[in-house]
C-alpha cells in the first residue's frame, strides 16, 4: 500500500534511522573505531556515538517525532533529474504538473524556489539514499548504453549533487573512448583539459601522463604493446621469489630457461 507523500518522509525517516542503526553496530561488532566507522558511513563521529549509545527504540521513537523534510522532498530527486536533463532549460510550471501528476500536493511557489535554489547551485543534495563511491565510480566507467534507466538516472542526480563528479566523470568517459578506440592523437587535449578543469586527483594523473607523452600516445596508438614482456617479467620474478634462499642461480637460470 502506498503512503501519502505527506506521511513518505516520516517513513523514510524511521527506516534510515534502523539501518543507519544496524550498519553501526555490525561494524561495532567486528571492531572497528567510532573514527573508521564515520568515515565509512560518512557520518559526524557524534552521530556514531549516538547511535553506538542509544537504545534502537528510542532512536526510533525520537525518529517518530522528528517534523518531516516538507511536502516536496520526495520528489527532490525527480525535480533534479529533470533539471539536469533540459540542462537547466526547463519551466517551474512544467516541474510543478509533472510532479503534481505524481502525487505531489504542495504549492507552486516551494517548486519554484527550490529550482531557483538549482539554477543558483545552493540546493542540498538528495541524501535519502546516497550510493557509495564504488558504485557510483562504476557506473562512470561503463558505457552509457549498458547503464540501466534507474543507474542512469541516479548517476544524473549525483552529478547534479557535485560538480566535481560531474567534470570527473565527463574526463573519465573521454579517456575511455581514447583506450578503446586507440584515439592517441587526442590525448594532448585530453591532458590539457584535466589539467586546467579536473579535480586533484586526475590533474595528478594527467601530470604523470604528460611526464612520459611519448610513451603513452604510442600506447593508445599503436597495436604493439609491452605486455608480453612484463608478463615474461612477472613469471622471472615469481620463480625467484619461490626460491629465495634455497636454491642456486644455476637452477633458477634452468627453470627460467626450460618453462614456456
Amino acid at each position: 500500500m502506498l503512503l501519502p507523500p505527506a506521511e513518505l518522509p516520516r517513513t523514510q525517516i524511521i527506516e534510515r534511522t534502523r539501518h543507519r542503526y544496524e550498519d553501526i553496530h555490525r561494524l561495532l561488532e567486528k571492531h572497528w573505531t567510532v573514527s573508521a566507522i564515520a568515515r565509512r558511513l560518512n557520518l559526524d563521529r557524534k552521530t556514531v556515538r549516538r547511535f553506538r549509545d542509544t537504545d534502537l527504540e528510542q532512536l526510533l521513537a525520537s525518529a517518530r517525532e522528528r517534523r518531516p523534510n516538507g511536502v516536496l522532498e520526495p520528489f527532490k530527486a525527480y525535480l533534479n533529474a529533470r533539471f539536469t536533463e533540459a540542462q537547466g532549460q526547463v519551466s517551474g510550471t512544467r516541474l510543478f504538473l509533472e510532479i503534481q501528476a505524481r502525487g505531489y500536493r504542495g504549492s507552486r511557489q516551494v517548486v519554484r524556489k527550490h529550482l531557483a535554489a538549482l539554477r543558483a547551485g545552493t540546493a542540498e543534495p538528495v541524501r535519502a539514499d546516497i550510493p557509495s563511491p564504488h558504485k557510483i565510480t562504476s557506473w562512470i566507467m561503463r558505457p552509457r548504453n549498458i547503464l540501466t534507466e534507474s543507474q542512469d538516472q541516479r548517476l544524473l542526480q549525483v552529478r547534479l549533487a557535485c560538480p566535481d563528479i560531474t567534470r570527473a566523470c565527463d574526463l573519465a568517459r573521454a579517456f575511455a573512448d581514447l583506450v578503446r578506440h586507440q584515439r592517441g592523437y587526442l590525448l594532448l587535449e585530453w591532458i590539457r583539459q584535466a589539467e586546467q578543469n579536473a579535480p586533484k586527483p586526475m590533474k595528478g594523473f594527467a601530470g604523470f601522463l604528460r611526464q612520459d607523452l611519448d610513451a603513452v600516445t604510442a600506447g593508445l596508438t599503436l597495436p604493439w604493446s609491452s605486455g608480453v614482456v612484463e608478463g615474461h617479467v612477472n613469471r622471472v620474478k615469481t620463480l625467484k621469489r619461490a626460491m629465495y634462499g634455497r636454491a642456486s642461480f644455476e637452477l633458477l637460470r634452468t627453470r627460467i630457461l626450460t618453462q614456456p
